[in-house]
């Protein structure tokens, strides 16, 4: 007779374990959720907006050079010209060696010597010549091993950076950088126009040079400075052929382009 209870309380005290064992394991699922839920959270950031960021390609590089890495791509292509007693700057322009240069540097000289940047040195030849734009072409009887012409052509603006490479006073491979201050301009004796003026210190022996972008394209060949002093000194403003009017070169007619030679 006694023995009743007893099971009853028994079954009862299995009810009891089985409730808990449910609710443990009901417990148990509640904390997986949400031990889940607080490792998605902190891979968001704790932000609940979404998963940790992919890594993004890399991005395109800037077309944009820096002066030191215009002078290292541009460098091998400019080579220093003595004529007579003239020195001057070009810049090689083709595959074959060609070199572009203004006229007064090389006008009316007899001996014409070119060093390339390799130290290379070559007698050269005017091939064509255009005294109206101030600009020619030399062709020199000898070649570096390794001929690096220039990227010729590129966008001309008004307040854009630019680097001139010249050998101003004798002071080869010198670089100078500076903006474009404007466009269209007239050398003061009238005898060129269409230039580009440019605030990039130049100085006589610069003539001939280069006068490229911040890509490292050459966009001019310069050729005069503004000289309100009759002194040769620069003043702040200075002239460059456009790179397109250059190349558009051949005998020209007309007064020489003499400006106020560098």
């Amino acid at each position: 007779m006694e023995r009743v209870p007893q099971e009853a309380g028994a079954a009862e005290a299995v009810g009891a374990v089985a409730g808990r064992a449910r609710r443990f394991v009901v417990g148990g699922g509640v904390l997986v959720v949400v031990a889940l839920l607080a490792y998605w959270l902190g891979s968001s950031g704790g932000n609940g907006e979404g998963a940790a960021p992919r890594p993004s390609p890399t991005p395109t590089p800037s077309a944009t050079l820096t002066v030191a890495e215009v002078f290292k791509r541009v460098g091998p292509s400019v080579a220093v010209i003595q004529a007579g007693k003239s020195l001057g700057t070009g810049v090689i322009a083709a595959e074959d060696g060609t070199i572009l240069t203004a006229h007064h540097v090389v006008k009316g000289a007899e001996d014409v010597t070119v060093t390339f940047a390799d130290g290379t040195k070559a007698k050269a030849v005017v091939s064509s010549s255009n005294p109206k734009l101030d600009v020619a072409t030399l062709k020199p009887a000898e070649l570096p091993e390794i001929v690096v012409p220039a990227t010729l052509g590129g966008a001309v603006a008004v307040g854009a950076p630019v680097v001139a490479i010249g050998n101003p006073l004798g002071l080869t491979y010198s670089v100078s950088t500076g903006v474009v201050s404007g466009l269209n301009r007239t050398a003061e004796d009238g005898g060129l126009s269409g230039l580009i003026q440019f605030d990039a210190s130049v100085n006589p022996g610069s003539s001939g040079g280069p006068l490229l972008n911040a890509r490292g394209l050459v966009i001019g060949i310069v050729v005069s400075i503004a000289d309100p002093g009759g002194d040769e000194a620069f003043a702040g403003i200075a002239f460059a052929v456009p790179i397109g009017a250059a190349l558009g070169g051949g005998e020209g007619d007309g007064p020489p382009g003499d400006g106020p030679e560098i």
